[in-house]
């Protein structure tokens, strides 16, 4: 099978978890604290991700200035488009309380704009990962998996609240898998055979929109209603992902 294909199925699987939470959200009733704590568990294995698979590897590859200027891009262009989209409804995305429904009530799109958003850098992660040879990071794609599920999950509680079709809200979450697979397809396809300075620099800029992504919407909602176990949480799903990323190499 081709690099890119591969690719973009595996990025495809990783924002399928969208789907699911969205079913989820159709077939049962989740209860707050669990939805903080998948986001919490989440959000250590991001954490743990993003610093051993994309920063340290990257800087292993093409040294501290790529990583450098690449996390800063990221993460200032992420903030800058996460701002807009905020400003247009989609601020809570990835919050499970009654401030989602509200914002589904006329946010529907703007939710979906900032999860394709969120999911861009994570799929063209993924694809990239695969150009090494070493197949792809366990670590990032169960990081991507379970900070997009409870997404997908309490985006779908509020947006069939609000009064949206079943059709409305599995079309858009089935879109926007399709195009984080096919995110991580061309990230893929256009990088092959790139020097390890520049494919360093992309999974940099990746790199610091996921972590400005983390603390502008998956950690708010981690603390939610486990404000005590969230950093206990944090903790094993890094020590979990530290594990899977040593085990591996």
């Amino acid at each position: 099978m081709p690099v890119w294909l591969s690719a973009g199925l595996w990025g495809l699987l990783g924002a399928s978890s969208l789907v699911l939470g969205a079913a989820l959200a159709y077939l049962a009733t989740m209860p707050r604290w669990a939805n903080a704590s998948i986001m919490s568990f989440g959000c250590g294995v991001l954490i743990s991700a993003v610093a051993y698979d994309l920063l340290e590897d990257g800087y292993q590859e093409g040294g501290i200035w790529p990583i450098v200027v690449g996390a800063l891009v990221g993460s200032i262009a992420y903030a800058a488009a996460d701002y807009l989209v905020s400003a247009r409804g989609g601020h809570h995305r990835k919050q499970s309380g009654r401030q989602q429904e509200q914002a589904g009530k006329g946010g529907g799109i703007a939710i979906a704009i900032g999860s394709l958003l969120d999911g861009i850098p994570e799929s063209v992660v993924l694809g990239l990962s695969l150009l090494g040879g070493k197949g792809v990071s366990v670590a990032m794609f169960a990081a991507i998996f379970l900070s997009n599920f409870p997404e997908g999950l309490s985006s779908a509680v509020g947006m069939r609240n609000a009064g949206r079709s079943a059709g409305y809200i599995f079309g858009l979450w089935l879109s926007i898998a399709v195009l984080s697979g096919l995110s991580a397809l061309v990230g893929a396809a256009f990088l092959r055979g790139a020097s390890p300075q520049l494919i360093a620099s992309v999974n940099a800029v990746a790199a610091g929109a996921l972590l400005t992504m983390l603390v502008n919407t998956m950690i708010p909602e981690a603390i939610g209603e486990e404000q005590k176990l969230t950093g206990v949480l944090v903790v094993i799903g890094l020590l979990v992902a530290f594990s899977l990323s040593e085990t591996g190499s």
